[in-house]
């Protein structure tokens, strides 16, 4: 039912409130003000008051202007037609192509898939980066954070592994982005001839606060379409700490008790209720979730990364543009290394992240002014190797491909009994010669 209403009661920032009754949350209106109209959208209900946010900014809007509540929360076109466009936060086109009036609409922001149609995971998703497919696989219906600090290349990691991972859709929802980096995004997968396969849902830095809160619901709500039937679909993020100042912004504006560093009480439900959306349907298609959070001083004690902690399964560290092998966890790589990847992937994981620390304990070592042996300058050896060939973000590589430069690796800086892989496997796999 389609309510009006023609009183105002209060303007603070671009949140207007009105007097108003049988509204729900997250409902969509239209504000009428001086010619123009605007959306809005139902962010608060208090007694008979009801708050909105307007996407276009309150500037403008008089207390006699005229709000018309549409009966539903925010949608989305979906359907195949989707596939190679680009949208932005509030889910029309920014590519120049046609508009999609003929598409059916869908709610966003609906609840998670019940835990009951949901399957353990079992699926891997190659992304032809080795710190990902070897050490910290991705797993089909996973939800793993990026943690970095601002100045890292995160976007274009995301773009890397868009581009390659072998997932049916890719989903991009940018979320504060900058023009360019935008362009960046776009640019790559077009390039890389992916494009088709992608749908991008972009929020730039200039567009309206509000629109940072819908990019992350419009993209799950598309690939939860999608998952249903059948698509394996990758559903990329950045930067959910935007996403979450967005909702200290709105927060602050609507005077409502700050909890740690002024963000919003609801912080840790806020951001589950959209991780939770990652999901493996039973007899279908899958939902995985990668995003990135940036953490402001590079303080992972920060609210946002805290929470995220605790919400997703895993993380990846990203310093000095590279992955950092420790830290960086995949809690549900058990579940693929060895079952449906290669079975001597866990061995040289492993022993390739031992030799590593051992060479970091060298350097630290040398650094404290001990004299250099033999044996540093073998593991030293290895360390750099094992940055040019697997931390390198520039490097493109698929998983058998990367185990069997891991043997390589392994064999041109160590004897085959110093590292510590069953004998079966060292007969099977290590180079001849060596």
């Amino acid at each position: 039912m389609i309510l009006e209403h023609s009183r105002i009661t209060a303007i603070q920032g671009d949140i207007i409130t009105v007097p108003a009754t049988g509204i729900t949350y997250g409902e969509l209106a239209t504000v009428k003000s001086r010619g123009r109209t605007s959306l809005a959208q139902v962010i608060r209900l208090r007694g008979d008051g009801v708050s909105l946010q307007v996407f276009a900014g309150a500037k403008g809007v008089a207390t006699g202007d005229q709000v018309r509540f549409l009966g539903h929360p925010m949608q989305v076109a979906f359907g195949d037609a989707l596939l190679g466009r680009i949208f932005n936060g509030s889910g029309d086109p920014i590519d120049k192509g046609s508009e999609l009036m003929a598409l059916p609409r869908i709610d966003i922001g609906g609840p998670s898939v019940n835990p009951i149609m949901r399957v353990i995971p079992r699926g891997f998703i190659e992304t032809r980066v080795p710190m990902v497919d070897v050490f910290n696989p991705l797993v089909e219906s996973q939800k793993l954070p990026i943690f970095a600090a601002a100045g890292e290349p995160y976007n274009d990691l995301l773009a890397r592994i868009g581009m390659r991972a072998n997932a049916d859709i890719v989903i991009l929802g940018g979320i504060g982005l900058k023009y360019d980096e935008y362009l960046k995004f776009r640019i790559a997968f077009e390039q890389a001839g992916v494009l088709s396969r992608t749908i991008m849902f972009i929020h730039t830095a200039s567009d309206p606060v509000v629109e940072r809160l819908l990019v992350p619901d419009m993209c799950l709500a598309v690939a939860e379409q999608f998952g249903v039937r059948g698509k394996r679909v990758l559903v990329l993020l950045t930067d959910m700490t935007a996403f979450a100042d967005a909702m200290k912004e709105i927060a602050i504006s609507m005077d409502m008790v700050p909890s740690n560093l002024g963000y919003p009480g609801s912080l840790y439900s806020d951001l589950a209720s959209r991780y939770e959306k990652a999901v493996d349907f039973e007899g279908s298609g899958s939902i995985t979730i990668l995003a990135v959070t940036t953490m402001p001083g590079d303080d992972v004690t920060h609210p946002v990364p805290d929470n995220t902690g605790y919400i997703t399964e895993g993380q990846f560290y990203l310093r000095k543009g590279v992955i950092e092998p420790f830290g960086s966890l995949s809690r549900l790589k058990q579940l693929v290394i060895g079952k449906v990847t290669r079975e001597d992937h866990g061995y040289i994981m492993n022993s390739m992240v031992r030799l590593f620390a051992k060479s970091r304990e060298v350097e630290q070592k040398l650094a404290m002014g001990f004299d250099k042996t033999a044996d540093d300058d073998r593991y030293l050896h290895y360390a750099k190797l094992f940055y040019d060939r697997f931390m390198d973000l520039k490097v493109d590589i698929g998983l058998n491909d990367a185990l069997d430069l891991g043997w390589k690796t392994l064999s041109e800086c160590f004897r085959a009994d110093e590292v510590g892989i069953k004998q079966e496997f060292v007969d099977k796999y290590w180079p001849k010669g060596h």
